[in-house]
């Protein structure tokens, strides 16, 4: 196991996830504004980004994405989205990290803060970046940049840890190692992601 001099994580699928009802209650309240049934299947595969980028299966599905995004928004309400949050257990280590830590999350901030501060996991975290169009998105490096540069861990052995092939990208072209942190089974998600580490468990990589 490699000790690094600062820690760059994901939040949503790699730290903390939503109950699955949560996500079939969104969908389905999505869809019906835009006329579009998603199945369980949908569902599950969209919110989890399985099988690809997104807005390549909403495509397919013959869905628009900027409209749909657009709903989707709208749909979420943060205290409920708070209260469907779990901690993923094996995260816990995070918490007793003496390095500098960061959080770098494609989950706006206004659904990021109620979960960060439901589940009590604010203060494990030196700087947080919720990626907007002016930070930029991962795999784009400048949020997680933006992010190290805040917690003043411009330098270092460093390595980000996140469940999607666009956080190994952000990981390398930030210049540090990747982590890929796998929930579901690369059969499930229909690729197998490579990183400088694979795991199925935080704390196989992060230890007390």
């Amino acid at each position: 196991m490699n000790t690094y001099d600062r820690y760059a994580f994901d939040l949503d699928g790699t730290i903390v996830d939503v109950e699955e009802s949560y996500v079939r209650e969104v969908m389905t309240l999505v869809g019906d504004r835009l006329g579009h049934k998603f199945t369980d299947r949908e569902a599950h595969r969209l919110w989890h980004g399985l099988g690809g980028p997104r807005n390549d299966q909403l495509r397919e599905w013959g869905v628009d994405p900027e409209l749909f995004w657009e709903q989707f928004h709208d749909v979420e309400n943060p205290e409920a989205r708070a209260e469907a949050s779990y901690l993923y257990r094996d995260a816990e280590p995070i918490g007793t990290l003496a390095a500098p830590t960061v959080l770098v999350t494609h989950c706006q901030q206004y659904l990021a803060d109620p979960v960060l501060d439901a589940l009590d996991i604010r203060d494990w975290f030196d700087a947080v970046v919720c990626c907007t169009e002016e930070t930029g998105w991962k795999p784009d490096p400048k949020p997680v940049e933006a992010a190290l540069s805040a917690a003043g861990a411009e330098v270092g052995s460093g390595v980000l840890v996140g469940d999607s092939p666009q956080d190994v990208g952000a990981a390398w072209n930030a210049g540090l190692d990747a982590a890929h942190i796998e929930r579901h089974g690369a059969e499930t998600r229909g690729l197998c992601v490579v990183g400088d580490h694979r795991v199925s468990r935080i704390d196989e990589l992060v230890q007390s």
